[in-house]
């Protein structure tokens, strides 16, 4: 091949259009490529690698925050990062480019070529060119390397580095190669796209199956009691496709022993109700039972086919429970309203789930033992020793002074001075909620009927880490998995939703710029100046910053009427942590005239009245539906009509009070 060649001055270039594009290239990548690089090492130096997990010894021991060079990668793995290696990965092999294609080469002579003298005339240059030129012509030079009697020949000849039997159609290969093009260039693609379409079709945009998706819409009902939420759930389509196995048999009777208690076997007639359960679909039945291994911490009793079984179910179950939760919260009214009880039963089984807990009433507390066991070292005896000392409830110990814990759980639980810090570090690992709510008209004074008023709340998070952002302790869930907050705007009575959202503290750069776009909006919808909006905006950025999270949404206004409405702000990872208010609204008949003809009561006459808000975890709401209607209609208290409700604190657990 002849490769063209340009000489500038003394020194030349081979390529030299090639080299100038290189340095080019080269020049331009350089400039920002190497100051950004800098700047993203400093950047990594200086950074403050905040911990976010959990740091007692039994997480430690659990492994799940141990770092790895897989968790390297995956962390190093970032679009930023990837793109920074593959432009020094570029400049490289510019680098290499042009060192090995720059070198000096010989000064172009013209005269020399031509064996004429410098200052020849212009005759005597014609009559070397053309004797040079004849010399050198294919047709006459008898040099066999200059010139091809065959001028056929000259054409553009390709070959494949291949063994010769590969491309022997008519040898001993008959055409391997042929066959393998077409098997391995043709074939092989076509059916693993026939694989992955078929496969792709059974599943939505989140990695669940329609056929789950469709199961949970029609078992969904209003009337679904959280302890009936489990046995709804394990029919997803994912947990019917894990193979059952004679081998199975004889551990899952092991299992069925250990779980028996929380299965909700009627003890009158066990044999009756242990024959009906072991006749379900085979799948039904290992599912439940490794679902209740988790909750009653008997994994350690699987075998290793069945802890397989198990350790799957887990790693989907988050996933599943969202689109579950998606299906409780989906409007089914004529208002458009969710359905409050079956979402409580979801996020009940969520916590359940996490925290490997079931829920078992004892020890005389209205909230049971469950909040208790969530921290290290406890158990259902030393949740009895320290109920004697006037800790009934997981508030109560939350709400005790550090030096009272650690006495507490050193002099009465006898645990031992690492075992106390354990449960020092868990206890300010868990979050502490405040909500502030109003519910209004925009530019209108009072609500009526038909209107679109608007929910105005800020959430706010404390811990005594000092961190917003956090993952729970969890131990027993051996995946990642990230706190989540619901918060729910609802009538308790009607067994109604009105307004859903999630929350979520793990982004604050996402945080802050939803907050300063819903806030810009707000204002300048009302007609708010510049300065009032900037200011708004820096307002809640601030607020952002330090640990709260704006919750913007509309609904349309229902009849007229006093409604005593209850928000909840729901946590998926903890078991005690939720949050609830009361909200009286008072929505008043439209005019003709569409003047407003109610007014909003004012916070001071509602607590003149003797309208009390109720702190309590959203038990009472739960024990509701299990009472008579007369029950229902008595325990309607209200809060504060249309205005601000700013409680503090932490509600009790989500569980039931039926012994309160």
């Amino acid at each position: 091949m002849v490769r063209k060649f340009s000489v500038s001055g003394e020194n030349g270039c081979v390529g030299g259009e090639q080299c100038i594009v290189s340095d080019l290239c080269f020049d331009l990548m350089a400039l920002p490529l190497m100051p950004y690089t800098l700047v993203k090492i400093l950047n990594a130096f200086s950074k403050k690698v905040m911990t976010i997990h959990c740091q007692c010894s039994v997480c430690s021991r659990s492994g799940m925050y141990r770092k790895s060079i897989f968790k390297w990668i995956s962390n190093f793995s970032t679009c930023s990062n990837l793109t920074l290696v593959f432009l020094w990965i570029v400049m490289v092999r510019l680098i290499y480019y042009i060192k090995n294609t720059s070198h000096e080469v010989k000064v172009f002579e013209p005269f020399t070529i031509l064996g004429l003298e410098p200052g020849a005339s212009d005759s005597d240059i014609e009559k070397a060119y053309r004797r040079l030129s004849i010399q050198y012509y294919p047709d006459k030079n008898p040099d066999p390397g200059l010139s091809s009697p065959d001028r056929s020949s000259q054409g553009l000849q390709m070959g494949i580095a291949l063994p010769p039997f590969l491309l022997n159609i008519d040898g001993a290969s008959g055409g391997i190669f042929l066959l393998g093009i077409v098997g391995v260039c043709i074939l092989l693609p076509l059916m693993l796209a026939v694989i992955y379409l078929s496969r792709s079709a059974k599943y939505t945009g989140n990695y669940v199956m329609h056929q789950t998706l469709s199961a949970y819409y029609y078992f969904m009902k209003p009337s679904l009691a959280p302890s009936k939420v489990l046995v709804f759930f394990i029919k997803a389509a994912e947990f019917m496709e894990i193979p059952v196995w004679r081998s199975d048999g004889e551990p899952l009777q092991k299992l069925f022993i250990l779980v028996r208690s929380e299965l909700n076997l009627d003890l009158k007639s066990i044999r009756q109700e242990q024959a009906k359960f072991w006749k379900q679909h085979p799948a039904l039945v290992k599912a439940e039972l490794l679902i209740q291994a988790q909750l009653t911490r008997e994994s350690a009793a699987l075998t290793p086919a069945l802890f397989r079984d198990f350790r799957r179910m887990l790693e989907l179950s988050p996933r599943l429970l969202g689109e579950l939760m998606k299906m409780a919260l989906i409007p089914r009214t004529a208002q458009g309203h969710e359905w409050l009880r079956p979402a409580i039963g979801v996020i009940e089984l969520t916590q359940n789930i996490v925290r490997a807990s079931a829920r078992m009433i004892a020890g005389g507390s209205s909230e049971g033992v469950a909040p208790f066991l969530q921290l290290p070292h406890f158990n259902k005896a030393i949740v009895k020793k320290i109920s004697r000392k006037k800790v009934q409830t997981f508030q109560d110990l939350r709400d005790m002074t550090l030096e009272d814990i650690v006495e507490l759980l050193a002099q009465v639980a006898g645990l031992a001075t690492a075992e106390t810090k354990d449960v020092e570090m868990v206890l300010e690992m868990m979050p502490s909620l405040t909500i502030d709510i109003t519910c209004e008209t925009e530019g209108e004074e009072g609500i009526q009927e038909g209107d679109i008023a608007m929910l105005h709340a800020w959430i706010t998070l404390k811990r005594g880490s000092g961190l917003f952002a956090a993952l729970p302790h969890a131990p027993d869930f051996p995946f990642h998995k990230e706190e989540n907050f619901l918060l729910l705007l609802t009538d308790c009575v009607s067994n109604d939703v009105w307004i859903s959202q999630k929350v979520s503290f793990m982004d604050e750069a996402v945080a802050i710029t939803a907050a300063s776009k819903a806030i810009q909006e707000l204002k300048e919808g009302s007609g708010a100046s510049l300065k009032e909006t900037n200011a708004a905006v820096r307002e809640a950025v601030e607020r952002v910053k330090s640990g709260s999270r704006l919750v913007l949404s509309k609904f349309q206004a229902p009849a007229e009427a006093n409604y005593n409405l209850t928000t909840f702000c729901l946590c998926d990872s903890w078991i005690g942590c939720d949050k609830k208010t009361n909200l009286k609204i008072i929505i008043s008949k439209r005019s003709r005239a569409g003047t407003r003809t109610g007014t909003l009561s004012e916070e001071g006459a509602a607590v003149e009245e003797g309208i009390e808000e109720e702190e309590d975890g959203y038990d009472d709401c739960e024990s509701e539906y299990s009472e008579d209607e007369d029950e229902k209609d008595s325990k309607r208290n209200g809060a504060v009509a249309n205005g601000a409700v700013d409680h503090k604190g932490n509600g009790s657990s989500s569980g039931s009070s039926d012994n309160e």
